[in-house]
């Protein structure tokens, strides 16, 4: 009876311990799961929401770096490296690149060559190396002569110059060599507007039949109008039987000033003249 007793009892504390230790794993497990779930929420937020940082908002995006679901408040994405705009001349030694494609002083290819053979030629032969081409591979240099990179420097300047007179805004203006002065003064007016835009002006005048109006004239009447500010582009000039055309333009600042001094000379000559005039019919 006694043994049996004690087995009973041993079985029912075997049992307790069991289902102690099944309900502290039990306890375990759940508390890891809510921690992580918890944890999960205040961390790792949808991607369409912003993450709160204590001294920044950043908006999440796929491209920046997240370690154990924290969005770092720094972006690692690659950034595309401009280009320098550097101007055209020698380079010196500063080449990063290892292997070049090098052109002579004559425009002769001489292959592709480590930069240190690039610079040996260039110190052996007293040249500088000028880059023509960075975006192929490998990038193009040049062997030059001083001479040629200020020859080549003065061509693409005159260039620049040239494409910049191109896109100059040019208006154009047309009527008959009988027109008469209230027409004309409108027309003059709206030259002056355009002179005063710095627009350059084409004017054409037909010979009316039967008038006998000096074109040319007519043309040195309308500068005349706004010689304080244009000048010729193109001076007058017969086109066809019977029609003739010039272009005006804004005059620069160094013509201004020349212009300027050229009409305070006259005005000064013009009045001494007065002055001896005066003088003579007092004596």
């Amino acid at each position: 009876m006694g043994g049996n007793l004690f087995c009973l009892l041993c079985c029912l504390l075997r049992m307790t311990a069991f289902c102690v230790m099944k309900l502290l794993c039990q306890a375990t497990r759940n508390e890891q799961r809510y921690a992580k779930r918890f944890c999960g929420t205040i961390l790792t937020q949808r991607q369409h929401k912003r993450v709160f940082s204590p001294f920044r908002k950043v908006v999440s995006d796929p491209t920046k770096s997240t370690v154990f679901g924290l969005t770092q408040p720094f972006c690692t994405a690659k950034k595309t490296p401009k280009e320098p705009k550097t101007a055209f001349g020698s380079v010196g030694r500063r080449i990063p690149y290892r292997i070049l494609h090098v052109i002579n002083q004559d425009g002769e290819s001489l292959g592709n060559m480590h930069r240190s053979e690039a610079l040996k030629l260039m110190d052996q032969h007293d040249l500088k190396l000028v880059l023509l081409r960075e975006n192929e591979e490998p990038p193009v240099y040049r062997l030059m002569t001083g001479q040629q990179i200020h020859e080549e420097q003065l061509k693409r300047a005159e260039k620049k110059k040239s494409s910049a007179k191109s896109e100059m805004v040019r208006k154009e203006l047309s009527f008959s060599s009988a027109i008469a002065k209230n027409d004309l003064d409108t027309k003059t007016k709206q030259i002056a507007q355009w002179i005063e835009k710095k627009y350059q002006v084409k004017i054409t005048i037909r010979q009316a039949k039967d008038s006998n109006t000096d074109m040319f004239m007519l043309f040195d009447q309308i500068l005349e109008t706004v010689s304080e500010k244009a000048t010729y582009l193109s001076k007058p000039k017969i086109t066809r039987e019977g029609v003739s055309t010039c272009i005006l333009r804004h005059m620069s600042d160094k013509e201004l000033k020349a212009y300027q001094k050229m009409e305070k000379q006259k005005s000064s000559t013009e009045k001494k003249d007065e002055d001896l005039k005066s003088n003579e019919l007092h004596q």
